[in-house]
Order: structure tokens, then sequence, then C-alpha cells
């Protein structure tokens, strides 16, 4: 984003950082610590991403996550695997942390791992932080699981799409990401 912002040919005001899995949690954490990307898409990150991690029997468990990639993670995380409702914070918290930019949730119906349903909870949990700015607004015709499949939700500054298939970043991500009127208001 230091580049970005100072090259003349391009607008920092419509740069937006994606990532799908182990990429999404990234685009999420840099959204999280930078506030100059006013876009953040997460696509299918599920656990330690979009998806809540008190949700632990549900998708990707913490045990899980920290046996297969410990060194994506401090050790003391792992002390959280055998008892995920003792977490301090929970993932849609992280969400909440890219406000007031836009925050993009990307699901897939048959990604177990991911936890669609997890990530979906974890946008709604989003909105409240999103309200205090006015822009709580989720885009959501229901708040109820699942939403439509294959359809994009979009509100002032949060966005959510659950799409048919499984873990991946394709056709239909790239048309909701790339045609959302994402840096639209």
């Amino acid at each position: 984003m230091d580049y970005l912002q100072d090259d003349p040919d391009i607008d920092p005001d419509k740069v937006a950082v994606i990532g799908h899995s182990r990429g999404g949690k990234a685009a999420l954490w840099a959204g999280a610590q930078d506030t100059r990307f006013p876009v953040v898409v997460s696509n299918n990150s599920g656990s330690t991403g979009a998806k809540l991690a008190r949700r632990d029997d549900s998708g990707e468990s913490i045990a899980a996550v920290t046996d297969a990639f410990p060194h994506w993670f401090p050790p003391t995380y792992s002390d959280y695997a055998s008892n995920a409702d003792a977490l301090p914070v929970d993932q849609h918290e992280l969400l909440a942390l890219v406000a007031p930019g836009r925050v993009v949730v990307g699901s897939a119906t048959d990604d177990a791992n991911a936890d669609p349903q997890g990530e979906f909870l974890s946008y709604l949990g989003a909105a409240p932080v999103y309200d205090l700015y006015g822009l709580g607004d989720t885009g959501l015709s229901t708040s109820s699981w699942p939403p439509t499949t294959d359809e994009s939700f979009r509100g002032p500054a949060m966005s959510y799409h659950l799409r048919s298939g499984g873990h991946g970043l394709d056709e239909a991500d790239w048309e909701t990401y790339l045609t959302g009127k994402l840096f639209n208001r």
C-alpha cells in the first residue's frame, strides 16, 4: 500500500486487498492493521479467518489448524485447542476492525473446513461495530442460515456472498468481486 498510494497512476481510494483461504486470513489481518485499504475481501478464509473460532465443532478446529500450521500462530493460540469458548475474542471482531472500510466475506456451500455458516455468523457479528459508523446494514435479506445461494448481498460497507461449490476462488467469486461496486457506499 505504501507504493500504491504514492503512484500517480493509481487511485489509492480504489485499492482492495483480497485473499483466498490462508490468503483470506492475511487479507483480513492486513485490513485490520492498515486502514488505507478501503476494501478487504476474504474468500473461504475459514478457521482463524472469517469463521467464528468458538464454533470449534464446525469446520476446521483450532486444534486442527494449530497442529497442521503451528508456524502461523503464536504458541499460546494452541492453548485454546480444547477450550475455544475461553477465547477472549472471536473472528467477528477481526472483521469489525476493518470498519469503516468495506469488508467482503465470500463463502462456499460445500467448503466444510471453512464452515460457511460460521463465516456468515461472524459477518453478522461484525455489523454492530459498522453500525457505530452508520454503516451497519449488512445488505442481507435474512439473518437466518442459509441466505440465498449464488447471490451477492451488499450493504453500505459490508458485502457477503455464498456460492455453490467447494473451496476455491472461482469465476463466480471474481465476477462478484470485480462487478460488485465494492468501492461505492
